[in-house]
């Protein structure tokens, strides 16, 4: 079991981000000490690794709040859950193929800017 602080350091999270997942039920099983305190579990470690991960690939909260919802109610939700997947997945998949372009057009500029760079470079020797 870890200490909320001992949560934050192994997740990168910040103590206001956990208690804000638990009250928004991305995380909503968390247990207490004797005196209170959150005791986080190496499955609520894990939970909050895919947390952040669907959160750091656009996923909206309440999809992830739905996700976790499915998780706890056990296999009978693997189908919806699969789904719910399936369609963040082509989500991301359609991101990654604007960043390319958007890289590209980067790429090219940069390029462009670099040559321009070497000819003023040259003329001013």
């Amino acid at each position: 079991m870890y200490t909320i602080h001992e949560a934050c350091e192994k997740t990168g999270l910040a103590a206001h981000t956990l208690r804000y997942y638990e009250k928004e039920r991305l995380l909503p099983n968390v247990s207490r000490s004797r005196g209170g305190f959150r005791q986080y579990s190496d499955e609520d470690l894990e939970a909050l690794g895919l947390i952040c991960c669907l959160k750091n690939t656009g996923m909206p909260l309440s999809d992830i709040a739905r996700f976790m919802e499915l998780t706890r109610e056990g296999d009978q939700t693997l189908r919806e859950r699969c789904e719910l997947l399936k369609r963040h997945k082509e989500v991301v998949k359609g991101r990654m193929s604007e960043m390319e372009r958007h890289l590209e057009k980067v790429t090219h500029k940069l390029d462009h800017f670099s040559r321009m760079l070497s000819e003023y470079e040259k003329e001013m020797e």
